[in-house]
């Protein structure tokens, strides 16, 4: 049998036959004709080649074929009842959800703190699943598996939805001690020693080439097109080593300026501005379009962007 042909609204007259055991009171129940009702009946005997009711001299009986059918159909006509209600609001405060996000360790050191305080608050039975870069991928967060991604991007797919949730500036790291900082000019900065620190973007290559400046990002592309380099003798992936490894007095951790600012309460570093121009970031919030009209990610995605407004 092939459903495609089967009008659903059958399964309707069906129930309501097998609850009235009477075409008259069926069609009451429906608020449609006897008559309607009848040639509803006469298809459902051609389509299920049963009798559906017949006649007995208590009144009108299901055949053992219909009465067998019915609690499937009745189980049928629930579900699709349940799937079509109207969307509920999203109950945060008595919600389990496990909500699942991507984030580089920029996102995760300077938003999720404030964002994790906030959801203690406001839905203390949510847990939060917190990946990295390397964890996912593109199709991860496509296929929904992945709540959101938060990280510096610079190509997207054109199906995700997408939000800036701040743009950023860049400042220098390093140990209150460092000798540079009593006259921390250009000239200073590039006789120094550097780490770098990746964008942590999803596929991450492997190895890093300090002569290649295409690969090397912001900071390095701002000082190739002043026609200069700096000396880079650490690289890693991860911004929370990168400000560690800042502590050396000889090393300087150029980085995005709210991430720099996590240790602004420390005296033993200092953050100061660039000696030269380098462009902001944009930190984004990405997210499948098979999320995005669900009420609990409605939910979500407006509190990540309210703590952001706030950072």
């Amino acid at each position: 049998m092939n459903i495609t042909n089967i009008d659903l609204n059958l399964l309707i007259a069906f129930d309501a036959l097998l609850k009235e055991k009477n075409v008259t009171k069926a069609a009451e129940h429906l608020n449609i004709t006897q008559p309607a009702m009848s040639n509803s009946l006469k298809r459902l005997r051609k389509l299920l080649n049963d009798p559906v009711l017949v006649r007995t001299s208590d009144g009108m009986t299901a055949t053992e074929r219909a009465s067998e059918l019915a609690p499937s159909v009745r189980n049928i006509l629930q579900d699709i009842k349940q799937a079509l209600q109207p969307v509920e609001d999203f109950q945060a405060q008595q919600s389990t959800r496990v909500f699942r996000i991507m984030a580089s360790d920029y996102a995760a050191s300077t938003l999720l703190p404030p964002l994790l305080e906030t959801i203690n608050l406001v839905a203390p039975n949510i847990t939060i699943d917190i990946m990295t870069p390397s964890d996912v991928t593109f199709f991860d967060v496509e296929d929904g598996k992945i709540d959101m991604a938060i990280n510096l991007f610079n190509e997207l797919p054109q199906s995700f939805h997408q939000k800036v949730l701040w743009k950023d500036s860049f400042a220098c790291l390093t140990r209150s001690t460092n000798p540079v900082l009593n006259n921390f000019d250009l000239k200073g900065y590039l006789s120094s020693k550097h780490v770098w620190v990746s964008k942590t973007g999803f596929g991450v290559g492997l190895g890093m080439n300090p002569t290649d400046v295409q690969k090397l990002g912001w900071v390095d592309e701002a000082l190739a097109a002043i026609d200069k380099q700096r000396d880079i003798k650490i690289f890693t992936r991860n911004y929370h080593l990168a400000m560690q490894l800042a502590h050396d007095d000889q090393i300087i951790a150029t980085l995005p300026k709210k991430a720099a600012l996590v240790h602004t309460d420390n005296p033993s570093y200092t953050i100061v501005e660039p000696p030269f121009d380098i462009p902001d970031i944009e930190l984004k919030m990405i997210w499948s379009p098979l999320l995005h009209h669900e009420p609990g990610h409605i939910w979500f995605r407006q509190l990540v962007a309210e703590i952001a407004n706030q950072c």
